[in-house]
Formats: C-alpha cells, sequence, structure tokens
C-alpha cells in the first residue's frame, strides 16, 4: 500500500504565514498549534528537535526585539511539502542601534497533516547579523566587497 502525502490546506499556509505579521511574544502559542509535537526545526544558527525546544527558541528570540515582521512573497505546495519565500523585518536595540534591519530568506516546510512537522530556513546570517556588529561588521562587508 502506498501512503499519499497530504497537501496542507491553503488555510493551513495562511494561517502559518499570518502568525509571523508581526512575530511577537503574545503570538507565540497561537503559533506552536501549527507544529507538531516533534517538530524538527533549523536555521543558520540553530537546531531545535521537539515543539517545547523551538518555542523557548523562539520566546528567547522575542526577548528585545522592538518589531520583528515577515513579507511573504512566493507560497508553492506540492504534495506534504511547502515553500516560502520572505523578507524579514527586525529591530532590536543590539543590531544597528535598534534600526531596522531587512532580510531575504526563505522557509522549506514538511507538514504532516495540518502541521509542521520539520521547517528548515535559508537566510544569509552576515546580512542579518554579523554586518550589523561593531567590529564584525567593518570586515564582513570588506569581504563581501572583494568577493
Amino acid at each position: 500500500m502506498v501512503i499519499t502525502p497530504e497537501t496542507p490546506s491553503t488555510e493551513s499556509v495562511t494561517h502559518f504565514c499570518a502568525l509571523f505579521q508581526p512575530l511577537t511574544a503574545d503570538g507565540l502559542p497561537a503559533l506552536a498549534e501549527c507544529y507538531s509535537d516533534d517538530v524538527d526545526f533549523t536555521d543558520p544558527l540553530h537546531h531545535h528537535v521537539g515543539r517545547d525546544d523551538l518555542m523557548a527558541y523562539y520566546a528567547k528570540l522575542m526577548e528585545g526585539v522592538q518589531h520583528c515582521h515577515f513579507d511573504f512573497h512566493t507560497r508553492q505546495s506540492v504534495d506534504d511539502t511547502s515553500f516560502l519565500t520572505w523578507t524579514m523585518q527586525l529591530a532590536h536595540p543590539r543590531l544597528r542601534d535598534g534600526r531596522n534591519v531587512t532580510v531575504a530568506g526563505c522557509s522549506h516546510l514538511q507538514w504532516r497533516g495540518q502541521r509542521v512537522c520539520r521547517h528548515r530556513d535559508y537566510f544569509d546570517v552576515g546580512a542579518m547579523l554579523y554586518e550589523h556588529l561593531p567590529v564584525m561588521g567593518w570586515m564582513v562587508r570588506g569581504v563581501k566587497k572583494r568577493l
């Protein structure tokens, strides 16, 4: 018997994206409901397994954030997989003295039913973080110019 993956509903993908517009600490309980208990999350800096671990990560990320908003551009779902392209707007006092940082990226989501069981984010860590740190930012920007 062949098991056909279940395509997430358009409503599930739309609801998931809406919770990042903006992403706030108050919105984390609703976001948690979009993930399976055993979700596997990876981004360029972290790896978390399990909904509780992922939500603790999100809560830690939100500490001190003045604003975090995602604009989603492309949403494509095939079988149990969705690809989302986005631009994140982030303001944090430790990055660019609290001025807005803009980062482009994409998310690869795998769904089990209407919940995300794997979430992988791809983005330029330099554009998000390293370029905005005092000494390191100068070095990273210099290397990018030379390349």
